[in-house]
């Protein structure tokens, strides 16, 4: 198969990679140029249009080049049967292991960073805006909101996959397949609008604390739903969890009993999902990874909450255009919510795929941490020591929790 290259300029940087002797078809600044094979010798020059010079090699190899007062230099990495285009007269030679190994292990130590970075930012942004929504601007419609962010999700999802190519799509295989996607939806609707509507009683601190008792009900429905028990130990981490939800409820100044029980409720949904998901999409030919389960899952959500949207939320449409008019802000702040919504999927992914299960764990603990002292800085709601010991002792827990869960594997 042809590979089509285009020069931008003698300075651009091109490795091609191919078949053994076979470059395909080039495009130069001028004109085009097929070469059928790539000499057995490197540095072998090429004389191609203004005579950029093409340098084949046979075996695949690692080269390091550098030219110029500005010392500037790159790593090239040429796969067998592929070339390497440079200005004319640069330099070229072999790079040690060492050096390859440094620079690689550097620029992927910044990539993790600025996805880690993203991930944070992305989650604590979404939930500090559903926040100032809800309850400090007063756009008291959790419902439409959870329905605007599934309706982003189902967009960009079909964007990255069908268009951008982030993951390759994968398709459900079966009717039953399906209905069991439909179910894993309906639950995590209920989920993100029970979240959503606690937002409108708590403060995000008090949230994030309840929310950090998840593995508490995961080790429940695993047990009540598949009777997998976990070693005694991982059971007796989970004390410490439950217990520092009662003394943050205890000591909480904007404690509410109705937003407190929706609260626990999203956060068990959340677990019976997780759970579900792993039961339901166990064999083989069912797993999707979590871009593609997003894909299909975020437009049905949309199927079960446009209804409950007209339902429980009349004329939700026309009251958000009669807000707009008088403050146009809140399309922008639905819009760029919405679209943050997606990011925490795509920034959660990608951290996932870049780091190790246990990476995460420690991660996700910390994010909940930070999301805590910015919203207290952000709000200003009242909180207390005994509410802040509490919320240490549950996140104290959950790594017990996931420090036993790794010794008993």
């Amino acid at each position: 198969m042809a590979h089509q290259i285009t020069l931008i300029s003698p300075s651009t940087l091109i490795a091609i990679t191919g078949m053994r002797k076979k470059l395909g078809e080039i495009s130069a600044a001028i004109g085009r140029v097929k070469l059928s094979s790539v000499s057995q010798q490197p540095h072998v020059n090429w004389n191609i249009q203004r005579h950029i010079p093409w340098f084949g090699f046979n075996n695949s190899s690692t080269y390091y080049y550098s030219y110029g007062k500005n010392n500037i230099s790159s790593v090239v990495n040429v796969s067998d049967g592929g070339a390497v285009s440079l200005p004319h007269g640069w330099p070229l030679e072999k790079v040690s292991d060492d050096e390859k190994g440094s620079k690689m292990k550097g620029s992927s130590r910044f990539f993790t960073i600025g996805l880690v970075a993203a991930w944070y930012s992305s989650n604590i942004g979404v939930l500090l805006l559903n926040k100032y929504l809800l309850s400090n601007y007063g756009f008291k419609y959790p419902i439409f909101l959870t329905m605007c962010h599934m309706t982003a999700c189902s967009l960009f999802s079909y964007v990255a996959i069908a268009w951008l190519k982030v993951v390759p799509m994968q398709t459900i295989r079966s009717r039953v397949q399906f209905f069991k996607i439909s179910a894993l939806s309906l639950i995590f609707c209920v989920s993100v609008v029970f979240g959503n509507v606690s937002l409108r009683y708590l403060p995000v601190s008090f949230n994030q604390a309840i929310g950090a008792t998840t593995p508490f009900f995961t080790a429940i429905f695993a047990y009540i739903m598949t009777f997998k028990r976990e070693a005694w130990l991982t059971y007796f981490t989970l004390v410490p969890v439950v217990t520092g939800v009662v003394i943050a409820s205890g000591g909480e100044p904007s404690f509410h009993l109705f937003g407190f029980i929706v609260c626990v409720a999203a956060t068990a949904a959340r677990a019976l999902k997780s759970v579900l998901q792993g039961i339901l999409l166990s064999s083989e030919g069912e797993k999707l990874n979590s871009m593609n389960l997003l894909l299909y899952m975020a437009p049905m959500a949309v199927v079960f909450l446009l209804p409950a949207t007209l339902i429980m939320e009349e004329n939700v449409v026309g009251i958000t255009l009669a807000l707009a008019r008088d403050d146009v802000k809140i399309i922008w702040y639905l819009l760029f919510n919405s679209a943050l919504a997606y990011f925490v999927n795509l920034t959660n992914f990608l951290v996932t795929k870049h780091t190790s299960a246990l990476t995460l764990q420690v991660l996700g603990n910390a994010k909940g941490a930070v999301a805590v002292v910015v919203s207290i800085l952000i709000f200003r709601n009242p909180v207390s020591v005994t509410g802040m010991m509490g919320y240490a002792l549950t996140v104290f827990g959950v790594i017990l929790y996931s420090e036993a869960k790794k010794r008993t594997k």
